[in-house]
This record gives C-alpha cells, structure tokens and sequence, in this order.
C-alpha cells in the first residue's frame, strides 16, 4: 500500500481543518433547514450521493484513483458504511427536532465514548486522566439532556426523542471510530473516504419504503448544496491531517460549537441555555484531556480522524 505523505505545515493544516468544520456545520444547518420536507433516509442519499463526484475529481486530482477503487477488505468498508450511514440518519433525524448547538454539543461526546468502547472492545488499558475524562464527559451528557428527560410526558417529548437519536448516533459514531481504527491498518484513506460515501448512498436507497418524498426545487437545491459542501469538507479534513499531527488539530473540533452557536441564531432563532452551555462545557474539558494523554501516550490517530466525518 502506498504510503501517505505528510508535510509539516501546521498553519495550513489548521486553517482547513477549521473552514472543513464550518462547512460540516453549514451542510447540518441546510439538512436542518429541510428535516421537515424529507425524511432523513432520503437527506442521506442527497448528502452521499453528491459528494461523490468531488471526492472523484479529488482522488484523480491527486492521483489516488486507483487507491480509492481498490478496497483491501470490501466487507470492512460494508461495516463501516453501515455503521456510519447509521449515525447519520438518526442525526439527521435529530436535527429536526432539536437545536444546532444542542445537536453539537451532544456530539462532542465522541471521543469520550470512542475510550471507553476501546476499553471494552478493543482491550485497550485506560487509567486515571482517561477514567476522569470518561467519567466528566458523562456527566457534562448528563447535563445537556437532563432538561429533555425532564420533559417526557409534555409538549417538549419531541425534543426528548431527538436528544436520545443524537445520543445513538454518538455512540455510533464512536463505533465508527474504532472500527475504522481497525481498517486503516489495511486501507488508504482515499479508499475509505470513496467507499463510505457509495455504501451509504447504496443504503439509504433502503429507506425508499419508509415514504421518500418528491421535493419542491428550493429543497432540491439545499440538499445537493449539502451533499456538495460534505464533499468538500471531507477533503478538507483529510488533507489537514497530511499538514498537521491528530494531536495538534483534534482540540479544533470544538470551533463547532462557536459556528452553531451562529448559525442557530441568524437562521433558526435558537440561542443555547446556560444548562446546555455548562454541560457542553464539561464534555470539551473531558475531550481535551483525552486529547492530551493520548498525546503523551503518543497514540498517533491522525488516519482516523481524517476519514472519520463528524457527521457519520
């Protein structure tokens, strides 16, 4: 397998990694915008489908083509597809009923699930930082979703039941992480990129029986708009990692927070409570020191956060 090149350029690696995190940000906003015209299995073959053709011209403009169309382990770019398609959809699903920075802020439980799934899975030694953060990183989850379990039973159920599909597709998400750990022993990135985007594009077809709809123009156009943008934003994560070590860009998730904080509120009127802020407060301190001990373990998982979409 070829191996990927890495140039240590951390200004620009930070800068697309930042702008890949404002466009993720966008692509949710646009899926947001529609989640009430169509179902989230129809969104994820808009989002799929379309990032296609700029992860192609990408892979042929770097010469990776062949890379990208030759899988080493097809069934583990299957899993991984089901795996992430997952997570998307019930997302998507979540997106419609809760706030952007709520859906945000619950995300940000990743990593912290990604450790304690790596414990149970993979045997992975965890101790105390990484038993603190676990532990901190539940707590500020517990924070966020206390006032929609609060509510159960009155008119805000709604934004309960997307709480706990956000809270799925995290803990999918986390899934999908620790497989792909696994799969880039074997994979070039290129490859996984490419075949995360066809497997899920295949998969969401499954969902035509579950009423996909014929959507007006307007609607049309977001969903390719984000489709296109989710393209984009995937390269530019994976190419900020050939810039940047994992350590030095991870903390740069978080921007994500700030980015829905703003477009909640110009778009959708949506302002994030002090509960929600001071749990999602919790869980960044717990992401950043898992962060910081992997750094000093020197658990160098760049591979896998550059192919890992923040939303799948």
């Amino acid at each position: 397998m070829k191996v990927e090149d890495f140039s240590a350029r951390p200004a620009l690696g930070v800068g697309l990694k930042v702008l890949a995190i404002f466009l993720f940000t966008t692509m949710s906003a646009l899926i947001k915008a529609t989640a009430d015209d169509v179902p989230a299995g129809e969104a994820v073959f808009f989002r799929s489908f379309f990032a296609i053709p700029v992860i192609l011209i990408w892979l042929i403009q770097r010469g990776q083509l062949s890379h990208g169309l030759k899988p080493v382990s097809p069934m583990g770019h299957v899993w991984r597809g089901l795996f992430g398609t997952t997570a998307m959809g019930l997302t998507f699903m979540g997106l419609g009923l809760l706030p952007l920075p709520e859906v945000t802020a619950i995300g940000f439980a990743t990593p912290i699930f990604t450790v304690a799934l790596a414990a149970v899975l993979l045997g992975e030694k965890i101790r105390l930082i990484r038993v603190t953060a676990v532990g901190m990183g539940l707590l500020g989850v517990m924070i966020i979703l206390w006032p929609r379990f609060t509510s159960i039973g009155t008119m805000e159920q709604t934004a309960t039941i997307g709480a706990l599909l956000i809270l799925i597709a995290t803990m999918m998400r986390s899934l999908v992480q620790i497989h792909i750990r696994q799969l880039v022993q074997t994979e070039h990135t290129a490859a996984i990129v490419f075949y995360f985007s066809v497997t899920a594009s295949l998969l969401s077809l499954l969902t035509i029986p579950f009423g996909w709809v014929v959507p007006d123009a307007e609607t049309v156009a977001l969903l390719i708009t984000a489709g296109l943008i989710g393209g984009v934003a995937q390269i530019l994560v994976t190419s900020a990692y050939r810039y940047g070590s994992a350590s030095m860009l991870a903390p740069y998730d978080y921007t994500s927070m700030l980015f829905a904080i703003v477009i909640g509120y110009v778009f959708f009127g949506e302002l994030p409570t002090m509960v929600m802020l001071a749990g999602a407060s919790l869980v960044i301190i717990a992401g950043a020191l898992v962060i910081l001990r992997e750094r000093q373990l020197g658990l160098e998982r760049g591979k896998v956060r550059s192919v890992t979409d923040p939303k799948a």
